[in-house]
């Protein structure tokens, strides 16, 4: 393979090979480095090869190209499609014709812009976008530019293509019934099946239906109303329901803080009551440990009881203890009677004047 060259290339020209040998003997490091180049690089364009294929070219039929036949070139499939938004289902579709043989090589066409307003209708992405969406598919080893809608006979030589693969459902288009009804019959069809639940059309319903979501969700991220297409009326409703739903968001937030500290809340609550609660059983155990029928308080209180009524009740001395001999020399001491003092009346002014004239009668008396 000379510099400057692709495997592409290699392959399609036969004349920089000195013999048909040689190309089966580079078949493998052919294989590895296209492999290599789907991997890491985007596909090529069929037209940027500079060459046309002169290898000789066999017709296959679908029972050799799966037992992996022929061994000097991979078999090369043909997938073609609009491609306009390029989603999963597009990308599964290429993925079964990439993997219908053991050893293939797909070539995808994509129609123009012109082909497909006029037969089709018209497209989200240029045909410059929907290019380049194709050649950075991991499937992909050629992508074809400005693909016929029907194809040719000139056509299917000029790219030696083996076989066609699209969805076995009949697709009628430019009065036809079904523009791959002559492939068909040729026996160099291969059915992919369609991935349900996705497809261009899914999405552009999906954006029509939702236009004000859509068109709010622009307006935020800093669109104009006039790249949107959106009157001036339509462009203060949106702000202005763009705000609500902010307002929104910040209640939603706010509840939902409410509701995370109310949560807090109540945890720490019920540990608090747990807590309590234990603390509360063991208080009571401890107030009955002390102060119960058969406490330590009890038993405490008894102890001192007893030591008080000893101490107030001291003991008597025996009757026949001697008695103390009283010294001669020593009068006995005289003995004082007392006695019980009587508590005077209260004090009133006829009692005093009574005293009064009784000792004044005395005095006469005396007289």
């Amino acid at each position: 393979m000379g510099p400057g060259r692709s495997p592409a290339e290699w392959y399609y020209d036969d004349s920089s090979q000195p013999a048909r040998s040689m190309q089966i003997s580079f078949k493998n490091i052919e294989d590895e480095v296209a492999k290599t180049m789907t991997l890491t690089a985007p596909a090529p364009f069929a037209d940027e090869t500079s060459c046309l294929c002169q290898a000789p070219h066999e017709k296959l039929t679908i029972a050799q190209a799966r037992l992996g036949t022929p061994v000097d070139r991979p078999v090369r499939v043909y997938a073609d499609g609009i491609f306009d938004l390029f989603h999963s289902g597009h990308a599964r579709a290429l993925m079964q014709a990439k993997t219908l043989f053991p050893n293939s090589y797909l070539l995808v066409g994509v129609c123009s812009d012109d082909l497909t307003h006029k037969f089709k209708g018209f497209t989200v992405m240029n045909e410059a976008e929907r290019y380049e969406a194709l050649r950075h598919c991991r499937y992909v080893d050629e992508v074809i530019r400005d693909a016929p809608w029907t194809l040719t006979p000139e056509f299917l030589e000029k790219h030696k293509i083996d076989f066609v693969a699209h969805d076995d459902i009949p697709y009628s288009s430019a009065g036809s019934d079904d523009i791959y009804k002559h492939i068909k019959e040729a026996g160099m069809f291969v059915p992919t099946q369609r991935t349900e639940g996705i497809s261009t059309s899914d999405i552009i319903t999906r954006i029509v239906r939702d236009y004000d979501v859509y068109a709010r969700r622009n307006l935020q991220r800093g669109y104009t109303a006039k790249e949107l297409n959106v009157s001036f009326i339509n462009e203060k409703k949106y702000r202005f329901q763009n705000q609500v739903d902010k307002m929104k968001e910040k209640v939603k937030n706010v509840e939902e803080r409410s509701k995370e500290f109310v949560n807090r809340v109540e945890e720490k609550s019920h540990d608090l009551i747990q807590k309590w609660e234990e603390k509360s059983r063991e208080f009571i155990g401890n107030f009955l440990e002390l102060f119960g029928p058969d406490g330590a308080w009890k038993q405490m209180f008894q102890e001192r009881s007893n030591r008080m009524l000893h101490a107030l009740s001291p003991k008597q001395s025996p009757v026949s203890s001697p008695t103390r001999s009283r010294s001669p020399s020593r009068s006995p001491s005289p003995t004082f009677l007392w006695l019980p003092h009587k508590p005077s009346p209260p004090f009133s002014p006829k009692a005093a004047s009574a005293s009064m004239s009784s000792m004044s009668e005395g005095d006469e008396d005396e007289k």
